[in-house]
């Protein structure tokens, strides 16, 4: 008789009796997170993963007591008699014949299945990182990414080393030299983590950063000078649509025909302090009543209601943070440079990444900077698919949004409704129009729901916050039960990688970036043990105050 014997069979789950585990092991370790294989008379076989294990002391034949090991093992998939592996736990004949420990080359030969022309290599298995563990890169990068983990858990490095790989597809990179393919990645970066990853890189900051505040639409226009919940809110909204619609016709160089048709959301230049001007005007103005025997005049309309707009309007144009947005440098450039700059376009420095650092950008308008970005690359994405003629994207792009959580979060605040409607936008059409999210968070439990269900495929580090586990463990497509109780035990660089592109849910490490992001720890004890460190604070405080 087999010193293994299965003695259930339910939906999710295998229950098997060990009587010698040593001979089940052979000279493959067997713990909890070891592959089984558990075939039957018509040559298949499932695969499992050992969920858990138990010892029970059963009475032997010869009337002593013996330990019997029970297996709960939870199946992955079948491996018919060609050989092929299909996800899904049905299909077993009953009953199943023998259980043996899945050997090394039997798994790899499970993930080698993925295509041979779209395979994508970040990571090994956990148990045993001689096993490459691929991935199917066309659908890793069509179908949106979640990378999700506590502080400290790799998610930087991961995502890191996940471009640097793709910068890498199809070409001879053994040399030194840096070259380009045809990768096209963005990254929101939030902490100033990634230029040292990618040195190669087209690094925009908000000295370099250029994003003109007329190609913010209405709800961004709003969100940025309008406060909601002031009394002539509605005053304002009306005046600054009629003048920034009218400066835009007024500076319109195009067919008169043309004109009329121009309207709010247009993405078409007008000067912010004509538009300043003319409602000081509004603010100032009174209406001349006099007659042929008296001369008088009363208060116009809005005369003396729109102070606090007017105030807020000057502290923006002046605020030198924003001179990305406002300043008198975005009046010179046109709509295809700022493409470009985003896209890796740039003449004579061409770039498969873009790193978009916005660890200066001031806080109250960054979800609007990431709104309009995330906006722009969309609909870069629609005309260039509407003008390819046979309907290809040629050039499909990801964004990564770093830090996801702090401009699109659950919140129903006004405030942040324009970047989640542009990202949300994104996670629901972006598919068909070649441009595909990659959301990076530490709290998933604080982001939009909606823009999180559509990523098909996760990357679940390290999480200590049963909020976000159990958030992480709704949205997982792979019903995996109790395994993803390992979340919290999961170390640095390890990850849960379950989707639509992996071949079976695993338990990866993940390949180390190199050059890493400058998101390590800081060593606290190393630095306070040094003499005496004299800080010049002349430099901080001039860049403070610049």
């Amino acid at each position: 008789m087999s010193s293994a014997e299965v003695v259930a069979v339910y939906p999710n789950r295998v229950r098997i009796a060990v009587n010698d585990i040593a001979e089940l092991a052979g000279n493959e370790p067997v713990e909890v997170g070891s592959y089984l294989k558990v075939s039957d008379t018509t040559e298949s076989a499932i695969i499992a993963i050992i969920e858990n294990y138990s010892i029970e002391l059963r009475p032997s034949k010869e009337g002593e007591l013996e330990r019997v090991y029970m297996i709960e093992a939870v199946p992955l998939g079948i491996v018919d008699r060609e050989g092929h592996f299909e996800r899904g736990g049905g299909g077993i004949a009953i009953p199943p014949k023998a259980v043996s420990v899945a050997l090394k080359g039997e798994v790899q030969k499970i993930y080698n299945t993925v295509d041979p022309r779209n395979r994508f290599h970040f990571a090994q298995l956990a148990q045993d990182e001689e096993v490459d563990v691929p991935v199917d890169g066309n659908k890793f990068f069509s179908r949106h990414i979640a990378v999700v983990g506590s502080t400290g858990s790799g998610k930087s490095h991961a995502m890191a080393r996940i471009i640097q790989r793709a910068t890498e597809l199809g070409g001879d990179h053994k040399s030194e030299e840096y070259s380009l393919n045809n990768t096209h990645v963005i990254v929101f970066d939030l902490h100033a983590e990634y230029r040292a990853a990618f040195p190669q890189a087209n690094h925009l900051g908000v000295e370099s950063l250029v994003l003109p505040y007329w190609l913010l639409n209405s709800e961004e226009l709003q969100d940025l000078f309008i406060e909601s919940n002031e009394e002539q809110s509605h005053n304002q909204i009306a005046i600054l649509k009629r003048s920034i619609t009218e400066g835009k016709r007024l500076n319109f160089t195009g067919p008169d025909g043309q004109r009329e048709l121009i309207h709010y959301d247009s993405p078409l230049l007008f000067d912010i302090d004509a538009v300043l001007a003319e409602i000081k005007a509004k603010n100032e103005e009174r209406i001349d009543t006099s007659t042929a025997t008296k001369k008088s005049d009363k208060a116009g309309p809005l005369f003396g209601k729109l102070d606090n707009f007017i105030t807020r309007l000057e502290n923006r144009r002046n605020d030198r943070r924003l001179d990305f947005l406002l300043g008198d440098r975005v009046k010179k450039v046109r709509l295809e440079d700022v493409l470009r700059q985003f896209t890796g376009y740039v003449e004579g420095a061409q770039a498969n990444v873009t790193v978009t650092d916005l660890s200066g950008v001031p806080f109250e308008v960054l979800s609007l900077t990431v709104s309009l970005v995330s906006r722009l690359l969309f609909d870069y994405s629609y005309y260039f698919k509407k003008q390819s003629a046979d309907g290809r994207s040629e050039t499909p792009l990801l964004v990564v949004y770093e830090e996801a959580h702090k401009y699109v979060p659950k919140s129903g605040l006004a405030k942040y409704s324009a970047s989640r409607n542009a990202i949300e936008r994104i996670a629901k059409e972006g598919r068909k129009y070649g441009i595909t999210a990659a959301i990076v968070s530490q709290r998933p439990a604080e982001i939009s729901e909606t823009i999180f269900s559509q990523c098909n495929n996760f990357l679940a580090m390290r999480l200590t916050n049963p909020e976000d586990q159990n958030y992480v463990k709704r949205l997982i497509p792979d019903s995996l039960g109790p395994l993803t109780e390992s979340l919290p035990m999961l170390s640095a660089g390890e990850a849960l990688l379950i989707g639509d592109a992996a071949v079976m849910p695993s338990r990866v490490r993940l390949e180390d970036a190199y050059p890493p992001p400058s998101s390590s720890d800081v060593m606290y004890l190393r630095e306070w043990a040094r003499p005496w460190h004299h800080v010049h604070f002349e430099p901080i405080v001039k860049d403070w105050e610049r």
